[in-house]
């Protein structure tokens, strides 16, 4: 009877000598975030490697100082957990925004010439103000397919940066997390610093914004049919939400890109007519660009249940009140999250020798030398419209510009300020005739004016006239969000801002 107590006693013991070693190799490591408050022996993982706290640390990136609170370990000593509601990426789902959205767009081809990296945002800390990011962009090819190539564009709406998207190596001095690419990671470039982004500011939605001016030609072709629909979204999702990149340059593979974006922009520029001349349009284009939202959102909605989690729907639309009629906003919106009005390039160089007028004004003037359907080119007019048209106010997000638009050869007119004024051509910009960005705007030493009915910047040398928004003029427009019940602002782009983010921090008054 003894013996066979103490082998009871043993095989408890035992037992519980398991459970223990289980309980010591159970510990958790989801991945790093900014806002967890780490304790000494807790892990995450950062950078495809496991770390454990030291100390007391939050807001310290594993990995970036080597004499920090953090070391690593072995992947065996942690289980690594996938948050509720995670697609298995390991990227934590963003919450949804509560109060007004704050968003901006970061070019794709900033980093190159503008030398604008999301490292500058971070910088700044206005990486902390938004709540979602779009990144600008991504093509349609003619075969009616999401798609990444590295090809220059020659004007045929065919191009592509597959290098700066995921392939171009970051050093640690252009990081976001000061930590530079590895030669044979999977996943580099932009795609890359967007999901470090992530990490920091685990709310932050990130976007992929697909089309645009340059690269909306195949829109109205594939969204003519149900079947050019179908494979059109089926195709994007894939590339970007699935994140199943081509395989290039020692980068990509299946499941590369997944967690790094949380839904999808159509910047469709535009429906029916208006943008460039190359591009396919078809009368349709007004029912089809409704059904081809329908379609974004079925199929991110089902790939939603089954990862358990929450995808973005959004559209950038034109705010011009002859584009508004050529879409059915109180249809189309019944499909996205929100919607980016584009409430700036409402006049500019196109009218080559003018009058001068104002490129993003809050409300109309009727002393301007405008009319028909020009003389409700404002931000004011284009929201009444969109709500007319049934969309929600709530959905409406105004977009700010971070560049100004100008003219050279500009006469004074009868009060000295050039404005409504005929010009010579458009001014000399950095980039392109017509157009600066408020950096370099806000460093002329020039008489500024604001005006009394559209709340407009513009300034006037003698011979140059510009306008653009400066922190005053956000901080109205913000006033008129809020008063008005919109959804909030977003901005184009990051890479006009100022050094310091001046900008993008003065846009965060819509919130408060």
């Amino acid at each position: 009877m003894k013996s066979q107590w103490k082998w009871s006693l043993r095989l408890l013991l035992a037992g519980a000598s398991l459970m223990l070693s289980n309980l010591a190799s159970a510990a958790e490591c989801n991945p790093w975030n900014s806002a967890t408050v780490y304790t000494q022996g807790l892990y995450s993982t950062y950078g495809g490697k496991t770390w454990r706290a030291k100390w007391y640390t939050q807001n310290e990136i594993p990995g970036s100082n080597q004499w920090g609170p953090w070391e690593e370990r072995p992947a065996s000593e942690c289980t690594v957990t996938v948050p509720p509601g995670g697609d298995g990426s390991g990227i934590p789902e963003p919450k949804p925004t509560v109060g007004k959205h704050l968003g901006s767009y970061f070019a794709q081809w900033s980093i190159y010439g503008r030398n604008y990296k999301l490292r500058n945002l971070v910088d700044t800390g206005g990486d902390k103000n938004l709540t979602f990011l779009n990144y600008a962009f991504g093509n349609v090819y003619a075969d009616g397919r999401c798609n990444i190539v590295t090809r220059a564009e020659n004007g045929n709406g065919d191009g592509g940066d597959g290098w700066a998207d995921y392939q171009r190596g970051f050093a640690a001095n252009e990081s976001v997390d000061g930590i530079g690419d590895t030669w044979d990671a999977k996943l580099k470039g932009n795609f890359n610093q967007l999901k470090k982004l992530k990490l920091r500011n685990p709310n932050l939605k990130v976007l992929i914004s697909l089309g645009g001016w340059t690269w909306s030609k195949n829109f109205s072709t594939f969204a003519r049919t149900d079947a050019g629909r179908k494979a059109l979204v089926s195709s994007c999702i894939n590339l970007y939400i699935k994140g199943n990149l081509p395989v290039a340059e020692g980068a990509g593979g299946a499941g590369v890109a997944k967690g790094v974006f949380d839904g999808i922009d159509i910047d469709w520029e535009y429906p029916v007519a208006g943008g460039l001349p190359t591009n396919n349009y078809d009368p349709s284009d007004k029912q089809n660009f409704t059904l081809l939202m329908k379609e974004f959102r079925t199929q991110l909605d089902a790939l939603a249940a089954a990862n358990k989690r929450r995808y973005y729907l959004t559209a950038a639309v034109g705010s011009g009140v002859d584009k508004i009629r050529n879409t059915e906003a109180g249809l189309y919106s019944s499909y996205l999250d929100w919607v980016n009005i584009m409430s700036y390039d409402f006049h500019g160089g196109w009218e080559t020798v003018g009058p001068t007028n104002f490129q993003s004004a809050l409300y109309a003037d009727s002393a301007a030398p405008v009319t028909g359907d020009l003389a409700k080119y404002n931000i004011n007019d284009a929201v009444t419209a969109f709500i007319a048209a049934g969309m929600p106010k709530s959905k409406i997000v105004v977009g700010i510009p971070f560049y100004g638009r100008g003219w050279k050869g500009v006469k004074a007119g009868p009060k000295g300020d050039g404005l409504y004024q005929a010009a010579t051509s458009p001014a000399a910009g950095t980039y392109e005739a017509g157009v600066d960005d408020y950096k370099v705007l806000v460093q002329k030493r020039t008489t500024k004016y604001v005006h009394p009915v559209t709340k407009q910047l513009w300034t006037y040398d003698g011979n140059e006239f510009w306008s653009y928004d400066d922190p005053s003029v956000i901080s109205t427009k913000s006033t008129y969000v809020k008063t008005q019940g919109l959804g909030g602002l977003f901005s184009w782009s990051l890479d006009g801002d100022d050094a310091q983010g001046t900008l993008i921090k003065a846009m965060n008054v819509v919130r408060q």
